[in-house]
């Protein structure tokens, strides 16, 4: 019986394993997607037409803390996946919901700049710089939203009991989206902002 049931699960991968790199290889392509949306912007970013530069419009003091904020979120992620490991649910539950929050917090931040960025006469369409920042930074906060919904709907799968066993992975999974969001966040903050004023 010991040999069949090794027979039996011999030729099937394992699962988790599977569903880990395809995130993986998920990841890399967008590498790739955001690679191109940052070399765009350093195409134009000195291309401004009658609008306002870089220089004019950013706050470095107000995008550094809106950034501290979802750095903090990695760690909270950290806390969830340990807690998932020591099968400590509860608080699984809490770290996950300080990782949306703070997520939520970013994306405030980030819709309190734009607004203020359109006040001062920076759209989508006042030059290909503010195209190119737009598309880069709304892409990125997409993404970021995605990630907050994946991290409640991870958490509420938790109450119902739905995902037992495999809940350390499913945390896993949604920690490598959020981690690469974070890191994806440094170099446009980097690129974006520090290097432009």
């Amino acid at each position: 019986m010991a040999v069949l049931d090794h027979t039996e699960h011999a030729g099937h991968p394992d699962l988790g394993n599977v569903r880990k790199i395809a995130m993986w290889a998920f990841l890399g392509s967008e590498c790739l997607f955001f690679g191109t949306l940052i070399s765009t912007f350093l195409l134009y970013h000195n291309t401004t037409g009658d609008g306002p530069t870089a220089k004019e419009i950013f706050s470095i003091p107000f995008t550094s803390v809106s950034s501290f904020v979802l750095l903090m979120s990695s760690l909270t992620m950290v806390l969830a996946h340990h807690a998932a490991g020591r099968k400590d649910w509860r608080q699984m539950r809490v770290w996950l919901l300080a990782t949306a929050g703070l997520g939520l917090v970013f994306l405030s931040g980030q819709a309190y700049e734009f607004t203020t960025f359109v006040h001062e006469g920076l759209t989508v369409t006042t030059s290909p710089f503010g195209s190119a920042f737009f598309v880069l930074t709304s892409f990125h906060g997409g993404h970021v939203a995605i990630g907050v919904l994946m991290l409640l709907a991870t958490t509420f799968m938790s109450f119902g009991g739905k995902l037992h066993e495999g809940q350390g992975m499913n945390v896993e999974l949604v920690g490598l989206y959020w981690h690469f969001v974070d890191i994806v966040w440094i170099v446009i903050f980097t690129v974006v902002y520090l290097l432009q004023v």
